[in-house]
């Protein structure tokens, strides 16, 4: 059973595993410093589909039915699968793993559904409401610039802060079956807001909550930064990582030689046009899966702080004035033979 160890932390007396993991990404994605490390690339931005929603359904299930192969499972031995996107009513997942016949929970936690979908499927399992629980999400470069900035035939300038929503999925199968990756404990993050209101500004807006998250795990459980390989945010970018820095020293932590940025990471900032770096639900979720997870399984890593950010972003508030608020999950991920 977890051990609640404060108001927003606990950790696991039994480890919840990791099965298997799987990672899509599309032309850009795989022409970034990570293209060799995904399971699929599709250079088709529509998936074969009729439109860019339709297209990010497409990569939500190619996820899921490459987790699935790789745990050599049918939909039928999973016992629910937690999803989510940044479409609206989170009809990216809905439409995308409708066919599996899984029952589904729909979540959604902006860019950080990824860890927050970990975090939730962990609980279950740990609570015996499940034996492999898939936790997954998406994002579509075309499709949320259309809902929640400008449509692509527009043609606006993007600003210098802006970031690129990465057109890409991730899944991952949690298991009470005992492998070499699991999931020791978690933080639940609060909504943090600092009044930013500018919604190509994602990293100022999830910056503080990033900060807030990693703060509140290290003084639960007494660990230090040096404790891990890798503390490691979804998608702030350069802007939200030189925010974060700043916040944290402000409380006497230093995280720079352990902070890694997924949203920094799956893009070349020198050779791609992508501003401030990547972003999107599917950032943190394809670079947890192509990358870290793979670090964790050939024993590179040994302990992973991963705290995917979102920014809780909504159209019709951003049109009345309204502010952006962010959130962070921490999930803490081990290399299991580490633990014995």
């Amino acid at each position: 059973m977890a051990k609640k160890i404060s108001r927003q932390t606990a950790v696991f007396d039994d480890l919840i595993y990791i099965k298997s993991y799987a990672s899509i990404a599309g032309k850009e994605e795989s022409e970034g410093p990570l293209g060799a490390l995904f399971d699929e690339i599709s250079e088709d931005p529509y998936f074969g589909q009729e439109t860019w929603e339709q297209g990010e359904s497409a990569f939500i299930r190619a996820a899921v039915k490459n987790v699935l192969r790789k745990a050599s499972l049918e939909p039928h031995d999973i016992d629910t699968i937690l999803a989510g996107d940044l479409l609206n009513q989170c009809v990216g997942s809905t439409f995308g793993i409708k066919e599996f016949n899984i029952p589904f929970i729909g979540i959604y936690g902006a860019c950080c559904t990824m860890s927050e979908g970990l975090m939730l499927g962990s609980m279950l399992i740990d609570g015996g409401f499940g034996s492999n629980i898939i936790a997954a999400t998406s994002s579509h470069f075309a499709a949320a610039e259309r809902q929640f900035r400008f449509p692509m035939h527009y043609g606006g300038v993007r600003t210098p802060t802006a970031q690129w929503t990465c057109t890409a999925s991730g899944a991952v199968i949690l298991t009470e079956d005992k492998s070499d990756i699991g999931v020791k404990g978690f933080t639940t993050g609060k909504i943090v807001d600092f009044d930013v209101k500018d919604a190509s500004n994602m990293g100022a807006a999830m910056a503080p909550a990033a900060a807030d998250t990693i703060k509140t795990f290290l003084d639960d459980t007494g660990m230090k930064p040096s404790d891990f390989d890798a503390i490691v945010t979804g998608d702030l970018g350069t802007v939200g990582q030189k925010l974060l820095f700043e916040l944290l020293e402000a409380e006497n932590i230093d995280i720079k030689n352990q902070h890694k940025d997924c949203g920094m990471m799956i893009f070349d900032r020198n050779k791609q046009d992508v501003h401030a770096g990547g972003s999107g639900c599917g950032c943190a979720a394809s670079v947890l899966c192509a990358y870290f997870l793979p670090k964790l399984q050939s024993g590179e890593m040994k302990n992973i702080l991963f705290c995917a950010t979102g920014a809780l972003m909504s159209t019709t508030i951003s049109q009345q004035g309204g502010t952006i608020p962010g959130i962070s999950h921490a999930v803490w991920l081990t290399d299991v033979r580490s633990q014995r």
